[in-house]
């Protein structure tokens, strides 16, 4: 049995996961993590850095990703917005008009897409406005139509002419993607579409989408397509004609010339249309020539700008965030080679669902100046030995002037060392266990840099000022000089997963992350 997933079960996707977004039941963060992609252990590779791997998906392989996450920043509908392919109006080009009936068996004459979606229908102009092509001169004499050399510009609610070429373009104005929007969302390849469409009080936004409600305004169809020009028809310029179909108040002027049809004219464009015929019969029942075929172009929806994400087939979300030196929370002296969405991780130590602005998925030690010897490396292993067995870290961070060493903690450390695996080693039993630092154990170790250092087991709070003259926010709260990350590791549905090489990161700059998600 023959089956295909439909270009609008994507497009109800996209608008389901950007209103679960918007939903107080649910809360999303970007996060990044793995600041050692580099090194042969489970989950990287010594070649990470010039060929990241494809991440695989399975429970094991999530679970790996959670321990790893250094930091997260939550997602709001301010910072997530559907997006179509970035299509600029270029004088010479040619544009295809929108049509209902693209499919395999009827392909877009210039770009031979099999769907609506993948053709040239719409653009954007150097104002950032964006146009639906409603007719582009073509006809079954001229498949692909004339090049565009008027821009438009305009932001009428009504179908025009950009200019006075007579190109044959008409063009139905949408919207103009906001400076903010700009700012935040721009890309290389695609532009964004407004999230609220179908509720925005914005004046214009609201002006567009009831003109185009053809419920109420009788002017759904638009154009109707000159297939087959015919011949033998009755001359005369102007004769109107019913659009027939399973909709009501069609109506379209037709002009013969030499017995062909040589033009055509919405006078109504109607409603409640699927599908529509012109019936020619009163200057065709005496011809003994070729039929002409007229097509009425159905619009998606009520009409032209009345739902623009089926009119442009918005199928994916453009996920973005900000990262800066803004908190302790994600430090600038590490790096990172992992990206994720994660939905709902949990407050530590609880099941309720967290819901700050930003987390933290790192340990911290507040180590004590008089006990250090060297300094920490980003990314080497650490040891604490207990009485119990050995505490293992991986260093994200070293703070020189608070003296905080930030950590985390994967499998890596504990399973077998040669085969990355879980095939058995000497010492398992206790190799094999994770054990947490502890502020009465002994010195820690950086099996690199050789430094040692004992924790602070006096310090507690979410401040210091280790000068005398500044007090710094260390971001998290230390009980005994340790401090826990601020979610339950690994908590949350990992729905979006990136390997990318290492980024590093600098006070002096800020990453912006842009996600896109296809649907």
């Amino acid at each position: 049995m023959s089956a295909i997933v439909t270009d609008q079960f994507r497009i109800l996707n996209a608008s389901n996961f950007v209103d679960s977004i918007d939903s107080a039941n649910n809360s999303y963060y970007i996060t990044v993590g793995l600041p050692n992609p580099a090194i042969n252990a489970y989950g990287r590779s010594t070649t990470w850095n010039t060929n990241p791997p494809t991440p695989t998906d399975s429970i094991s392989s999530n679970a790996h990703s959670g321990d790893v996450v250094l930091y997260g920043k939550r997602i709001t509908g301010a910072n997530v917005r559907r997006i179509v392919r970035k299509l600029d109006w270029v004088a010479g080009n040619r544009y295809e008009m929108y049509r209902h009936d693209y499919d395999i068996n009827s392909p877009a004459p210039i770009t031979n897409a099999s769907r609506l979606y993948d053709a040239n229908y719409y653009v954007m102009n150097e104002d950032y406005r964006v146009y639906i092509c409603i007719e582009n001169g073509s006809s079954g004499n001229n498949l692909k139509g004339n090049v565009s050399l008027d821009q438009p510009t305009f932001t009428d609610l009504e179908p025009s002419r950009a200019g006075d070429s007579g190109d044959g373009y008409i063009w139905k104005y949408l919207y103009t993607i906001t400076p903010s929007d700009i700012i935040k969302f721009d890309s290389t390849e695609y532009i964004t579409v407004p999230n609220d469409w179908s509720t925005s009080t914005d004046t214009q936004i609201r002006s567009i989408r009831e003109s185009a409600d053809s419920s109420l305004n009788d002017n759904q169809i638009r154009t109707v397509y000159i297939a087959a020009e015919g011949a033998n028809y009755a001359n005369g310029l102007g004769q109107e004609f019913d659009l027939i179909g399973d909709g009501t108040g069609g109506k379209v002027r037709v002009d013969v010339e030499g017995g062909k049809i040589t033009n055509t004219t919405v006078v109504s464009g109607g409603k409640d249309y699927s599908y529509a015929f012109v019936d020619l019969g009163s200057i065709n029942s005496n011809t003994t020539g070729t039929s002409a075929n007229l097509v009425p172009i159905i619009p998606p929806s009520k009409g032209h700008g009345f739902d623009v994400y089926k009119e442009l087939g918005t199928d994916r979300v453009l996920v973005y965030a900000r990262f800066d030196d803004s908190t302790k929370d994600f430090p600038v002296d590490t790096s990172f080679a992992q990206v994720s969405i994660v939905k709902n991780p949990t407050k530590v130590g609880t099941s309720d669902i967290y819901t700050e602005n930003t987390f933290s998925g790192l340990f911290s030690l507040k180590l004590d100046d008089s006990s250090l010897s060297g300094k920490p490396k980003v990314g080497e292993e650490i040891v604490q030995t207990l009485s119990v067995g050995k505490a293992r870290g991986y260093v994200a961070s070293w703070d020189d002037e608070t003296k905080v060493l930030k950590y985390f903690t994967d499998r890596s450390l504990f399973i077998n060392q040669t085969t990355q695996d879980t095939q058995d080693y000497t010492g398992i039993s206790t190799n094999g266990r994770s054990y947490s630092f502890n502020s009465n154990g002994g010195t820690i170790n950086g099996q690199v840099s050789n430094f040692t250092g004992s924790i602070d087991s006096a310090f507690s709070g979410i401040t210091t000022n280790p000068s005398g003259t500044k007090l710094i926010n260390l971001g998290v709260d230390f009980t005994n000089g340790i401090a826990v990350p601020e979610i339950n590791k690994g908590s949350g549905e990992i729905i979006y997963l990136d390997n990318r090489s290492s980024i590093a990161r600098n006070p002096r700059q800020k990453e912006d992350l842009k996600i896109i998600l296809e649907f």
